[in-house]
């Protein structure tokens, strides 16, 4: 099931009705913005979420973000992509809760096997940093594609990353992808659905749920 928002205001609206992939990390205590606890305060109406849509590093994705979907239909013609700005997919009625709102809508050409387009755009500001991006994604934006494939069904995840760094004095930039098939992740799409449903039952009761500490 695919609902259709008008607007911004309509789209923030429909997403205290459930679970979305953004907010997957803090449901598993995985989050380094939010908690847990914090989320389910928003969800059942103690607490605003706060706006960032006016922070710099919010409006750069957003503007780049269109750029970098063109770009990858260049550099991958399999695949059709479609884009709905405020497109939220519901496709599991096991987990009704879970929803989407993709980067892109990916088909591939000769076989219509579905997938999703995540993008990402963040800045490395300590050698640190780089060890989450080495031939792995960062946690919480792996959590948060798990919870795409829940929401949609789909059969992979393609997620397109910029990340800029510092070389020498001069701002400099990489790209780099990495797939997600769902076959090798059922395990995890499990694990996630489970909290979730612990988690949003914990909101449809109006239950304060149990905080979840990240790991360190």
């Amino acid at each position: 099931m695919i609902t259709n928002p008008k607007d911004r205001i309509e789209w923030l609206n429909a997403r205290i009705n459930g679970i979305g992939a953004s907010e997957a990390a803090a449901v598993a205590g995985m989050s380094p913005y939010k908690s847990n606890l914090v989320l389910w305060e928003e969800k059942t109406g103690k607490r605003k979420a706060p706006d960032i849509s006016d922070k710099p590093y919010v409006q750069y994705g957003k503007e780049a973000e269109k750029h970098l979907r063109a770009l990858f239909a260049l550099d991958y013609p399999q695949y059709k992509i479609d884009y709905d700005e405020f497109g939220m997919i519901r496709n599991n009625k096991d987990y009704p809760f879970a929803f989407a709102t993709l980067d892109g809508n990916l088909t591939e050409k000769g076989t219509d096997r579905k997938g999703i387009l995540e993008i990402k755009t963040t800045e490395i500001m300590r050698a640190g940093q780089w060890d989450e991006w080495n031939e792995q994604i960062p946690q919480h934006y792996y959590i948060q594609c798990i919870h795409q494939l829940l929401a949609t069904g789909y059969d992979f995840v393609i997620l397109k990353a910029q990340i800029k760094y510092h070389k020498s004095g001069e701002l400099a930039a990489a790209i780099r992808h990495y797939t997600i098939k769902r076959s090798d992740v059922e395990t995890d799409i499990k694990w996630l659905a489970e909290r979730e449903k612990v988690f949003w039952d914990c909101v449809v009761n109006n239950k304060r749920p149990a905080l979840i500490l990240p790991e360190i």
